[in-house]
C-alpha cells in the first residue's frame, strides 16, 4: 500500500472524524475551560477582601500603586500636579441587589482573566490539529504569546488606564453644585471593560503575524495604511472603553506603538517567507 505523505495522511486521519466528533470533542475543550473560569470565579468569590477590597476597589482610593508612584515621580521632577492625592467621589449602590450582583460580576471577570490561558489552550487543542504540520510548525508558542501579550494588556489596562480614567472622571465637573455620586454598577463595569478590552486589543501583533503568515497582509500594505489603521484604532477605542474621550486616548497611544511594532513583526515575517520560497 503506498504510504501518504505526512500532510495528506495527518488530512485524511482527520476527515475520518464524523462532524458530530467534530462537535463533541469541541463540547468537552469548552465544559473544561468553562470548568476553569468556574474554578477561578469561586476563588475569588470567596475572597472578597482581597479582589473587591484591594484589586476591584484599589483605583478609587489615594493609596492605589499607580496614584503613589505618580506622587513619587512629581517629587523627583518638581511638578506638583502629577499628584493625584484626592479622588472627590463617592461610590454608592443604589439598588437593593447592587452589591450582592457586583460581586458576583467582579468575581466572574477576575476568573475569566484568571484562567485565559487554560481557556485559550484548550481551544488551541481543539483547532491544532486541524492544521497542516508546517503550519504547526509556524504557529509553535502562539499559547505563550497570546497569554503574555493578554496579560500585558490587562496590567497596563489595571495599573495606567483605569487609574488615570478614574481620576479624569472623579474631578470632572460640570459645574462645582454637582457632586460626583458613582453607582456600583457603573464603576464596577468601567473597571472591568477597560481591563478586559486592553488584555483583547493587545492581542494585534499576534493578529498581524497570522495574518502576513497566511499571505493576507504585507508591511507594505500596513505602511501603505497606517492612517486609516489608527483612525480604526481610535474607533475600536471608543467601541471597547468607556464613553468618554480620556479613555478613548489612552487606550489608542499604545495601540498606535503596537500598530508600529506589529509591521516590523510583519516585515520580517514577510522576508522568511520569501527566503523559504526562494
Amino acid at each position: 500500500m503506498q504510504q501518504l505523505p505526512p500532510d495528506q495522511q495527518h488530512l485524511a486521519e482527520q476527515t475520518e472524524m464524523s462532524f458530530l466528533d467534530h462537535l463533541e470533542e469541541l463540547r468537552w475543550h469548552i465544559i473544561r475551560a468553562f470548568i476553569a473560569i468556574s474554578v477561578f470565579t469561586i476563588a475569588a468569590f470567596v475572597s472578597k477582601e482581597f479582589v473587591f477590597g484591594t484589586l476591584i476597589l484599589g483605583p478609587s482610593r489615594i493609596d492605589f500603586w499607580t496614584y503613589q508612584q505618580l506622587c513619587y515621580l512629581s517629587e523627583l521632577i518638581q511638578i506638583e500636579a502629577l499628584c493625584i492625592d484626592q479622588l472627590p467621589f463617592i461610590i454608592q449602590s443604589r439598588q437593593m441587589t447592587g452589591q450582592f450582583t457586583m460581586h458576583i460580576t467582579s468575581s466572574f471577570a477576575v476568573g475569566i482573566i484568571a484562567a485565559f490561558p487554560y481557556a485559550f489552550w484548550e481551544i488551541w487543542r481543539f483547532i491544532s490539529p486541524g492544521l497542516y504540520i508546517k503550519e504547526r510548525k509556524l504557529a509553535r508558542g502562539a499559547v505563550f504569546y497570546v497569554s503574555l501579550l493578554f496579560t500585558i494588556g490587562v496590567l497596563f489596562g489595571y495599573l495606567i488606564l483605569t487609574p488615570l480614567s478614574v481620576n479624569f472622571l472623579a474631578n470632572y465637573q460640570l459645574d462645582p453644585s454637582i457632586l460626583n455620586e458613582f453607582d456600583i454598577v457603573s464603576y464596577v463595569s468601567t473597571i472591568t471593560t477597560l481591563v478586559l478590552a486592553c488584555g483583547l486589543l493587545f492581542q494585534l501583533p499576534m493578529v498581524v503575524y497570522f495574518l502576513t503568515k497566511a499571505g493576507l497582509l504585507t508591511p507594505d500594505i500596513m505602511r501603505n495604511y497606517r492612517k486609516h489603521g489608527i483612525v480604526v484604532i481610535f474607533l475600536l477605542g471608543a467601541m471597547l472603553t468607556p464613553p468618554d474621550p480620556f479613555s478613548q486616548i489612552l487606550i489608542a497611544i499604545p495601540l498606535i506603538g503596537l500598530y508600529q511594532f506589529s509591521i516590523m513583526i510583519s516585515n520580517n515575517t514577510y522576508k522568511k517567507i520569501s527566503r523559504d520560497l526562494d
